[in-house]
């Protein structure tokens, strides 16, 4: 029997098979993507694995054993991908005051928001499943990006290969399954519901990305 990862997973896919089919991920795998729309995207992703961090610190308060507080700790140190995107910064000439001053576009807030207010509001298992679209989704796109022959987009594009979020996808699978088991119909509808929202916010911010969100 599938577990409660996969059929949220299954259910998600349609939106997935749109993430993988953007044109600023197949754009960037063919080196077309303007630099300017790439620079974007790592100044609010830098800000979005800001807030990743601080719901995992929000859930670690939550957390109902020992086992889920000393796994869930290895997940609060900060977010692996942050070092490279400080390099990729770097690179893109986004100097330090720069990259402090970077405020949210409105997608990327309303993202943070949601991954916010879901650990203030649910336990464990609910977090988790709003948090886990993001190391899943991005985990997959080893199979878009493929090797690209870039100075700028060829190592962001390794740290997928290279499979840098496969621990990080297994240990939040763990926790939305682990909940899973003992969970009312209540919480699971409530785990299904940020899951979904979470993988149409993942869709989203490549939009926002692709488009250069604005606030009007």
């Amino acid at each position: 029997m599938p577990s409660f990862s996969d059929q949220l997973r299954a259910e998600a896919q349609p939106l997935w098979d749109r993430i993988y089919r953007h044109p600023f991920l197949l754009e960037a795998r063919d080196r077309r993507l303007p630099l300017e729309k790439f620079r974007f995207f790592l100044l609010q992703d830098f800000l979005y694995l800001e807030a990743f961090a601080r719901a995992v610190a929000i859930a670690l308060g939550k957390a109902p054993d020992g086992e889920s507080v000393e796994a869930l700790g290895k997940r609060v140190l900060t977010p692996i991908e942050r070092p490279l995107h400080r390099q990729l910064l770097e690179q893109l000439e986004v100097t330090p005051e720069q990259l402090a001053g970077a405020r949210h576009a409105p997608t990327c807030l309303a993202y943070t928001n949601h991954m916010l207010a879901t650990a203030h509001q649910h336990g464990l298992g609910v977090t988790a499943a709003a948090l886990l679209p993001c190391p899943w989704t991005y985990n997959d796109l080893d199979q878009v990006l493929g090797k690209i022959d870039h100075p700028i987009l060829g190592p962001w594009a390794d740290f997928y290969l290279q499979g840098m979020l496969k621990n990080s996808v297994a240990a939040w699978r763990g926790f939305v399954d682990h909940a899973a088991e003992t969970a009312g119909p209540a919480e699971r509808e409530a785990m299904r519901r940020v899951f979904l929202t979470s993988s149409r916010y993942e869709l989203q911010f490549w939009d926002m990305a692709y488009t250069l969100e604005q606030w009007p």
